[in-house]
């Protein structure tokens, strides 16, 4: 049996910068220039993907260079290219502290303890985090909720849990089969 190594995605390729194959990538962490210290980058199973020979900070993000990218059409075709890094280059979080890929997979549960899904991912479009929930009970496919501390007050890792409030509105409304501005019969 082979097991891949637990990665944690830090990067991403947004495309080609300049002509001569430097490529642009965007940086998920917090502090954004830590994530090229944590290249070479990998895949989700963890193989290496991306080296870093140079780099420097353009507008919205890093201009890097890479052994063998060295045209601008080679570091334009790895756009969308999400990096990773392994798990263990990354420094060890406080009790309170966790990363996102810590959260996917964990039960969600009401202070009530109602059952309410799990957690298919965390995404990020730009405004806040959002939490993405799956296989909730009476809920077609997947919903979102704000992940801010009054709508997931409590994160238990070890137990595997999150707690959630004030999520009911964060629910899919039913899908009508009436069309708007139609009379159904």
């Amino acid at each position: 049996m082979t097991v891949t190594p637990q990665t944690i995605f830090v990067a991403a390729i947004t495309g080609a910068f300049g002509a001569k194959g430097e490529i642009k990538i965007k940086s998920f962490t917090d502090d954004p220039a830590a994530c090229l210290a944590y290249a070479p980058f990998v895949d989700e199973q963890g193989q290496v993907i991306l080296k870093i020979n140079k780099w420097r900070e353009v507008k919205g993000g890093f201009a890097v260079r890479s052994p063998g990218i060295q045209y601008r059409d080679q570091a334009e075709a790895l756009r969308g290219t999400k990096l990773y890094c392994l798990r263990d280059k990354m420094p060890v979080t406080d009790d309170d502290e966790f990363y996102h890929s810590d959260l996917v997979g964990l039960k969600v549960k009401s202070a009530e303890n109602q059952a309410l899904g799990k957690i298919e991912a965390v995404h990020n479009f730009g405004a806040s985090d959002l939490l993405e929930i799956y296989d909730t009970p009476d809920v077609k496919g997947t919903w979102v909720l704000p992940f801010t501390l009054m709508h997931v007050p409590k994160i238990d890792i070890a137990a595997g849990t999150v707690v959630v409030a004030d999520w009911q509105d964060y629910l899919p409304e039913e899908k009508q089969d009436k069309k708007p501005g139609k009379k159904n019969d």
